[in-house]
């Protein structure tokens, strides 16, 4: 959701050049010290952050997405026009049909709404074990969190391991804040997903994805029907 932000503030303007030093200094860091290292890129505001300096820097970072099947129209016309403003063919993983026939078999195709454990059931086909594939071979992965975006992202990291997946995980945004975020894309007219124009500051999959009214958390439009805590679709829970 672009926020409401002056471009001309002079404290922002200072945060935003202080963040995105940070930001480029680690994301060459981790070209340096943990290559081959890969950018899990779920077409957010804050990625798109990510994807520009990865490119603009020129780093030797692959980028991926995960197409779960189900996502909205604006998140694939994103891809498209990442292409077009990056001249970069997103790499996509796409979940195992098997685990899909199987799963909407057994549940229906929309047990998601049913219970936690049906949603996340649905989350692992689509995302977790498609995730599982794209890290493989590799040291370290990169995301977009970032520590303001949810009760289950408090105290986030910049750098942890993963012990479920087995190799370094890296969050340069996790200290950035929504207005950071906003204003790096205005600055640098990044292309962005319009569903975040129109109040939806979190998007996934089209069923599990509303706008938000203001004054509601980043997150309440994301499985809106749970509890903030059960929030997480098991790509970001460390499995310890």
């Amino acid at each position: 959701m672009s926020t409401n932000i002056d471009l001309k503030d002079p404290a922002l303007l200072a945060s935003v050049a202080e963040k995105t030093a940070a930001a480029r200094t680690l994301l060459r860091q981790i070209v340096d010290n943990y290559s081959p290292a890969v950018f899990a890129n779920s077409l957010g505001a804050e990625d798109m952050v990510l994807t520009d300096l990865i490119t603009s820097d020129k780093l030797d970072i692959d980028i991926f997405s995960l197409d779960t099947g189900r996502l909205p129209l604006e998140t694939y016309d994103l891809i498209a026009e990442v292409k077009k403003h990056y001249g970069l063919t997103l790499k996509l993983y796409y979940p195992r049909h098997d685990l899909i026939e199987s799963y909407t078999r057994e549940n229906g195709i929309n047990a998601f709404y049913e219970s936690v454990e049906l949603r996340k059931g649905c989350c692992y086909v689509r995302k977790v074990e498609p995730l599982q594939r794209a890290l493989a071979n590799n040291k370290a992965w990169i995301t977009g969190l970032r520590a303001l975006q949810s009760a289950t992202r408090e105290g986030l990291p910049i750098q942890s391991f993963d012990e479920g997946n087995r190799l370094v995980k890296f969050n340069p945004l996790a200290d950035w804040s929504e207005k950071d975020v906003w204003a790096y894309i205005r600055l640098n007219k990044i292309p962005h997903n319009a569903l975040h124009d129109k109040f939806y500051p979190s998007i996934g999959c089209a069923p599990c994805t509303r706008a938000i009214t203001p004054g509601e958390d980043i997150r309440s439009g994301r499985w809106w029907w749970e509890a903030p805590e059960s929030k997480e679709c098991g790509l970001h829970v460390n499995k310890a």
